[in-house]
C-alpha cells in the first residue's frame, strides 16, 4: 500500500484498525520524497534523513495519532529553521511555536522537520522568488506551482506531504491549490491566530490548510481555528465542528456568479471548465444567479498599495543586528547605517526590494493621502460589495485564477503580469471573508483548474458544504500527477 498517497482521514482509519503504524507512514513519505523531490523541489532542504520529534505514547492517545504536517517557511516552529526563504533570515530558529503549531502538537500531530518552499516573505505568485530556488508543478515540471505557498501545494499534490499549512495574503493558498489540483482554504480574517506567522501584510495575512480533499481541510481547520489572546486581530467567536458541514447536499443553496469574473482576459479553457462546474452545482440543486461586484476592478491596485505599505513597515525589523544574515564587511570600517544598507541590500531579493520601495513610497510624506488612505477607502467599498451580495446569496463562485499554471520564467521579468495572477483571489483578503479552492477539471494539456467558493465572514461551514458536495460528485480530486 502506498501510504504517502492517502489522505489524513484515510491514514487515521488505518491506524485505528491496526493496519499501519506511524513509523510506516514516515518511511513511505521519506521514500516518496527521495523519489520525487529532486524534480519538484517542494522542500527547502533535503529531508530524506530528517526525523520528526514524535512521542509514540502521546500520539497513540491523540486526535491526529502523530500524522505529520508540512509547514510553510514563514510559520514559526521552535528550534526549527524558519527563514521565509530569504537570505536575510538565514539560520533563524525561533525560540517559540506559532499558535497553530502549538495547537497541532496538542492534537498529536508531528511537525515535519523541513519547511516547505515559498516566495521570499510570501512576495510572489509562482514560488520563483525563493532564496532556495523555484518549486516546480508536479503536473508538469516546466510550469510553476503558484505562490506564495507553492512548496506546500506542490508537496501535497506530489504526495510528498499528507497535508500542509500555508499563508494567504492575496491568494497565496488558493492560487497554488488551483495550479496544483489540491484543496486550499483561506479562513475568515481573525478565525485562525496569526501569532507566530512572520508578517507580510498584517491586515491581510491568514494561515490556512492545503489538503488532498475537503474532509482533510475541515479536519485541519477544526484544529487550528479559534480565539488567541496573543493575536490582537483574533476574533472570539465559537468554532463549530466543520466536519459536520460535510454533507452531500446543496439543494436550495443560493449561489452568486459575479459577472466581473468572466470577462475578457480569462483563459477560455478555465472559463469553460468553471462554467461546467457551475452547471454541475445547478444539477445538484444549487440556485445560481448572476450578481455584480462592481468594485472588483480596483482590487489589484488597492491590494498592491496596502500590501506593500504594510510589508515595508513589517520588514523594517530585519537589519542583521540580532539574528539572521549580516553583511561581512569590516566592522571597523563600516558605520551602523552602512551595515544596515549592506545587510539589506545583500539579504533581500529583487521582489522583496521592489515591494519595500513601493510601500515606502506609498507611505511617504505627500503621498500617504493620495495612495494609502485612498486605497483604504476603496477597500471599504469592496467589502461593502460582498456584504450586499451575501444578503441574498449563501456563497459566490468564481474561477480561482484567470489562467492555469504558467511556465517557469514566463512572468518573472514582468511584475505587473505576475501581479494579475491574483486577480480573482485578492478581493477576499481585502474583504476579510473566507474562500476555498477545489479542483474542477483540467486543460487539454493536463494542467489543473481551480474553482473558488467564497462566503460571508465566519461562514466556513457554507464553503465546506458546497465544496464537499461538488467534490464528491466529481472525480477531479482523485487524479494524481505522474512524476
Amino acid at each position: 500500500m502506498e501510504l504517502a498517497k492517502l489522505t489524513c482521514h484515510e491514514l487515521l482509519d488505518l491506524i485505528g484498525a491496526g493496519k499501519t503504524s506511524l513509523e510506516d507512514i514516515f518511511d513511505d513519505l521519506r521514500k516518496r520524497i527521495g523519489q520525487t523531490d529532486h524534480k519538484v523541489r517542494a522542500y527547502v532542504r533535503n529531508s530524506q534523513t530528517e526525523n520528526a520529534d514524535v512521542c509514540p505514547e502521546i500520539c497513540a492517545q491523540s486526535i491526529l495519532k502523530g500524522i505529520p504536517v508540512t509547514i510553510k517557511d514563514n510559520i514559526c516552529t521552535e528550534g526549527l529553521n524558519t527563514e521565509c526563504c530569504s537570505r536575510i533570515l538565514s539560520g533563524f530558529r525561533p525560540p517559540y511555536d506559532a499558535t497553530v503549531i502549538r495547537k497541532l502538537k496538542e492534537a498529536g500531530a508531528s511537525i515535519f522537520p523541513v519547511k516547505a518552499n515559498m516566495d521570499e516573505f510570501a512576495f510572489g505568485s509562482s514560488t520563483e522568488n525563493s532564496y532556495f530556488g523555484p518549486t516546480r508543478n508536479p503536473w508538469d515540471v516546466k510550469y510553476v506551482p503558484g505562490g506564495s505557498s507553492g512548496g506546500s501545494a506542490a508537496a501535497v499534490a506530489a504526495d510528498e506531504a499528507v497535508w500542509a499549512l500555508g499563508s494567504d495574503t492575496g491568494g497565496s493558498i488558493r492560487q497554488p491549490a488551483a495550479f496544483c489540483g489540491v484543496v486550499g482554504l483561506k479562513p475568515t480574517y481573525g478565525r485562525v491566530s496569526r501569532y507566530g506567522l512572520i508578517a507580510f501584510a498584517s491586515s491581510l495575512d491568514q494561515i490556512g490548510p492545503l489538503t488532498k480533499d475537503v474532509r482533510d481541510s475541515a479536519l485541519l481547520t477544526n484544529i487550528i481555528a479559534g480565539y488567541d489572546p496573543r493575536d490582537s486581530t483574533s476574533v472570539d467567536v465559537e468554532v463549530p465542528d466543520y466536519t459536520g458541514a460535510l454533507v452531500k447536499d446543496v439543494k436550495g443553496l443560493r449561489v452568486g456568479i459575479p459577472k466581473e469574473y468572466f470577462v475578457e482576459g480569462i483563459d477560455p479553457e478555465v472559463k469553460r471548465t468553471v462554467e461546467d462546474a457551475i452547471q454541475k452545482l445547478k444539477d445538484l440543486g444549487g440556485i445560481c444567479k448572476e450578481i455584480s461586484l462592481p468594485h472588483t476592478r480596483y482590487a489589484v491596485p488597492v491590494y498592491y498599495i496596502i500590501a506593500t505599505a504594510e510589508a515595508s513597515s513589517n520588514l523594517a525589523r530585519f537589519d542583521g543586528v540580532q539574528y539572521g544574515y549580516r553583511s561581512l564587511q569590516d566592522k571597523a570600517k563600516t558605520s551602523l547605517i552602512e551595515m544596515y544598507a549592506r545587510t539589506r541590500g545583500e539579504g533581500f531579493g529583487q521582489e522583496a526590494k521592489r515591494r519595500i520601495l513601493l510601500g515606502t513610497f506609498a507611505l511617504s510624506h505627500g503621498y500617504y493621502d493620495a495612495y494609502y488612505l485612498r486605497a483604504l477607502k476603496v477597500r471599504t467599498l469592496i467589502k461593502r460589495d460582498f456584504d450586499d451580495v451575501f444578503k441574498d446569496c449563501d456563497c459566490v463562485i468564481t474561477p480561482t485564477s484567470p489562467t492555469p499554471a504558467f511556465k517557469i520564467n514566463e512572468r518573472i521579468e514582468d511584475p505587473l503580469k505576475m501581479y494579475l495572477s491574483d486577480l480573482y483571489t485578492i478581493s477576499a483578503n481585502l474583504a476579510g471573508i473566507p474562500g476555498i479552492s477545489i479542483p474542477c477539471g483540467f486543460t487539454k494539456s493536463g494542467l489543473p483548474v481551480g474553482l473558488q467558493i467564497l462566503a460571508g465572514s465566519f461562514r466556513e461551514e457554507t464553503l465546506f458544504r458546497a465544496a464537499y458536495t461538488y467534490e464528491q460528485s466529481t472525480p477531479w480530486h482523485l487524479q494524481k500527477p505522474e512524476l
